[in-house]
């Protein structure tokens, strides 16, 4: 539950965490669980359900009543939790893009992801219809909270080196924390085969669709680049065979800074452009926000050319053509109300002749980046203003 609402910072502030789990959480946990512990060992063997045995039996009932109101809270806050997290994921690059839908005006934290809510609910009734009951479940639970204990550590330690500990100081603090960590760890190891198994399973899963994303729009990117130029030699390009120009902006989306190979192609097959070309860039940064006034950076590359990148935290929700209209503030001659944005949409065939990744790991992205959120949805872009330039590429 704490990781759930650490994830989910966003929906809450941290101000309110650390009020809420110091003053209230961390005194009700102690209580409960040293009294849990006295009366083991004062009662021994007689003692089957320490939680409710603490209370009179007449207290039975509104116990059940207050777990049942808990297991609703706790769920609800690993859904919010499991929103954050995907949603910080996918800006990162790390899982492919997915529909998220804002359910607030105010607070942009708040966000509805339907394909991690389904998935949950499958999920929860797989478990329940395989274990049963909550006794058989245990080996599982075992299993996967002291993992995460082990990796909440392991992640701690880099966080804090990040933020300039001494190595002295963190080094020993983290082999603190692991001595315990794994020694619940090796413990639980001896449940693997009682049911164990299943959220080591699931880990290996989203552990191996993470990488292959990852890996795959690496070696997607640098197939494509083979193709590309650098935006002075498109400059020049312009300047040296003038193409015919009409009315209005044709904005570019690219991955860096260079002409994307769709752009060349649509350049020498049809000899048109825009009057004004943008070449745009969306950058998601390791930071949860970034300030509407440092969001745009632009420059003109030659007349009627122009560079921008548009920078969003990782907590952050790109819409591309509200942060087109800051371009104003930056005197780029850019006409904001007659624009058509271009994208590159890539049909992906997997190959074994090609070095990168197995041929099962290639139809593994070939088969994510087919079922992703177009990007057009993505980035809030009009439907209405998009061109879609179709190619191939083998990876």
């Amino acid at each position: 539950g704490a990781e759930a609402l650490y994830a989910d910072m966003g929906h809450f502030g941290r101000s309110p965490i650390r009020r809420a789990w110091l003053f209230l959480v961390l005194p009700a946990l102690l209580l409960n669980y040293f009294g849990q512990g006295a009366l083991i060992l004062g009662a021994g063997a007689e003692i089957h359900n320490p939680f409710y045995q603490l209370a009179p039996g007449w207290m039975g009932y509104p116990l059940v009543a207050l777990t049942t109101f808990a297991t609703i809270i706790a769920s609800q806050a690993m859904i919010t939790g499991a929103f954050s997290l995907t949603s910080q994921l996918v800006q990162l690059g790390q899982l492919p893009r997915l529909n998220i839908v804002q359910t607030s005006g105010d607070e942009q934290g708040q966000i509805y992801i339907p394909a991690v809510n389904w998935l949950l609910m499958l999920i929860c009734i797989g478990l329940v219809l395989s274990f049963r009951s909550s006794t058989n479940l245990a080996a599982a639970y075992g299993i996967a909270v002291s993992s995460t204990m082990v990796v909440t550590t392991i992640l701690a330690f880099f966080v804090a080196r990040r933020y300039d500990w001494r190595s002295s100081l963190a080094v020993p603090l983290a082999l603190l924390f692991l001595s315990i960590d794994l020694s619940f760890f090796g413990a639980n190891l001896l449940k693997v085969m009682a049911g164990g198994w299943v959220p080591l399973l699931m880990a290996v899963c989203i552990f191996t669709l993470m990488t292959t994303w990852s890996r795959g729009r690496k070696l997607l990117q640098s197939r494509i680049s083979e193709d590309e130029e650098s935006t002075q030699a498109l400059a020049q390009r312009v300047k040296d065979d003038p193409p015919h120009l009409i009315p209005g902006t044709g904005v570019y989306m690219t991955g860096g800074d260079h002409a994307p190979a769709y752009l060349l192609r649509h350049l020498e097959r049809n000899r048109v452009l825009h009057k004004r070309i943008v070449l745009l860039t969306v950058q998601t940064i390791d930071e949860p926000r970034v300030s509407a006034v440092d969001r745009l950076r632009g420059w003109g590359i030659a007349p009627g050319i122009y560079r921008l990148v548009i920078r969003y935290g990782f907590m952050q929700t790109p819409n591309v053509p509200v942060a087109l209209r800051l371009s104003e503030q930056l005197g780029l001659d850019i006409d904001i109300d007659n624009v058509t944005y271009f994208l590159g949409r890539a049909t992906l065939i997997p190959s074994d002749t090609l070095p990168g990744m197995a041929l099962w790991r290639d139809h593994l992205f070939a088969f994510m980046a087919h079922n992703a959120t177009r990007a057009t949805d993505f980035y809030g872009l009009p439907a209405d203003d998009v061109v879609e330039l179709g190619f191939h590429v083998e990876i």
